[in-house]
C-alpha cells in the first residue's frame, strides 16, 4: 500500500480532483514586432506568485507585474508546509520581509536571478480584496514591501488592498457575485481589474486615462506550448492562448503574460478566463499582445488543481532562472521576439 505525507493529503483535499486532459494540438506561437521595453506579467493567486517569480528572476526582460491575491517572492522556500501556512493563511505568522529580501539579494549576488538593478523604472501593481477567505489579504503589504526593498526607489510599487472583494479576479460584469467567489473565479464586482492592470503597467503617466474599447477586435488563438517547454518542465498543458490586437499585425507592440489561478485553466473552466477577465479589449487600447499560458492538473507531481509552481513541485529551482516553468516563459518571450 502506498502511504502519502499528511500534507499531501491535505493539499489534495484543498485543491480538489483532477480534470481531464484535452490533448488538443495547436500551431506554434508566432513572432511579433516586439517592443522589448513594454513586457510585463500579471496573475491571480498561484498565478500572482508565478508572476512575481518571473518578474524577479527575469527582470532584465520583464519590466512590470500586476499581482492579485498572491504573496511575496520566495515565500514558500520550497516547502509545502510554509506554502499552506504563512504564504496562504498568514498562520502561524506572516512571512518576514527582511528574511525574504535577504534571500533574494543573495540569489541576485549568486546569479540565480537577474541583477536587482534591472528593476529600474519597473511598475508593480499589488491588489488584494479585503474579503479574500482563501489567501490572507495581510500578505499584500508584505508583497509590496519586499519589492520596494529589492528595487529601492527605482521602481513604482502601488498597493491596492482596501476594496471589498473575495478570492478571484474582479471584473465589471462577468462571473460570480463579488462576495461569493466560485468557479471560474471571475467576480462581478464593478471593478475593472484588467483595465487597472493595463493602466498601471502600460499607461502613460501624467496623461488622461485611456478609453476602454467597447469590445475586443483582435484574434484569440491557441498555440503549442510543448515545443517551447524545456525538458523537465512540470505542470504545463499542451496548449496555451494568445490574444493579438489588429494593430499588432504590422506595428511594434508590448506583451503581457497573464497567469491564471488554480483551477482556472482551460481544462477546468474552458475559455472563461481568457475571454472574460477583461484583458483583451484593453490590449487593443494599449497595443499589447496578451499571452495566457496554461497548466494542467496531476498527482505526479502533486498538483491536482492545476496551480502554477510556487512551492516547488517541479524542482528546487522553481523560482529561479533555471526553473522549468520560468524557462518556459523565457522561451515564450524569445519566440515572440523572433529569437527562437
Amino acid at each position: 500500500m502506498t502511504h502519502r505525507h499528511p500534507l499531501v493529503l491535505v493539499l489534495a483535499a484543498m485543491l480538489g480532483g483532477l480534470a481531464g486532459c484535452s490533448g488538443e494540438q495547436a500551431p506554434p506561437l508566432a513572432a511579433i514586432t516586439l517592443d522589448a521595453s513594454r513586457v510585463a506579467v500579471a496573475g491571480l493567486s498561484s498565478g500572482a506568485y508565478m508572476a512575481t517569480q518571473v518578474h524577479v528572476a527575469l527582470n532584465t526582460r520583464v519590466h512590470g507585474a500586476a499581482l492579485v491575491a498572491g504573496g511575496p517572492y520566495g515565500c514558500a522556500q520550497g516547502q509545502l508546509e510554509i506554502a499552506l501556512g504563512p504564504c496562504m493563511t498568514a498562520q502561524p505568522a506572516l512571512p518576514e520581509t527582511a528574511t525574504l529580501v535577504a534571500s533574494a539579494e543573495q540569489r541576485a549576488a549568486q546569479g540565480t536571478i537577474d541583477p536587482l538593478s534591472a528593476f529600474d523604472g519597473d511598475r508593480v501593481f499589488v491588489m488584494h480584496g479585503t474579503g479574500d477567505a482563501l489567501v490572507s489579504p495581510s500578505l499584500a503589504p508584505v508583497t509590496a514591501d519586499v519589492l520596494r526593498a529589492l528595487a529601492g526607489d527605482s521602481a513604482k510599487v502601488t498597493l491596492d488592498d482596501q476594496r471589498a472583494f473575495g478570492h478571484g479576479w474582479p471584473t465589471l460584469d462577468a462571473g460570480a457575485p463579488c462576495e461569493q467567489p466560485v468557479s471560474p473565479w471571475l467576480l462581478d464586482c464593478r471593478i475593472d481589474a484588467a483595465g487597472e492592470t493595463m493602466a498601471a503597467l502600460f499607461g502613460v503617466e501624467a496623461s488622461p486615462p485611456a478609453a476602454a474599447a467597447a469590445a475586443s477586435d483582435g484574434t484569440l488563438a491557441r498555440f503549442d506550448q510543448r515545443e517551447l517547454a524545456p525538458d523537465g518542465a512540470a505542470g504545463l498543458a499542451d496548449t496555451g492562448f494568445v490574444y493579438t490586437p489588429k494593430a499588432c499585425a504590422g506595428a511594434a507592440c508590448g506583451v503581457l503574460v497573464v497567469f491564471h489561478g488554480c483551477q482556472q485553466n482551460e481544462e477546468t473552466v474552458g475559455e472563461a478566463f481568457v475571454r472574460d477577465a477583461g484583458f483583451n479589449r484593453w490590449a487593443d487600447v494599449h497595443r499589447v499582445v496578451v499571452v495566457y499560458p496554461q497548466t494542467q492538473s496531476s498527482y505526479m507531481p502533486l498538483n491536482p488543481k492545476a496551480c502554477w509552481d510556487w512551492w516547488g513541485y517541479g524542482g528546487a529551482d522553481y523560482d529561479l532562472r533555471t526553473g522549468g516553468q520560468i524557462r518556459f516563459v523565457a522561451a515564450v518571450l524569445d519566440r515572440l521576439a523572433g529569437t527562437r
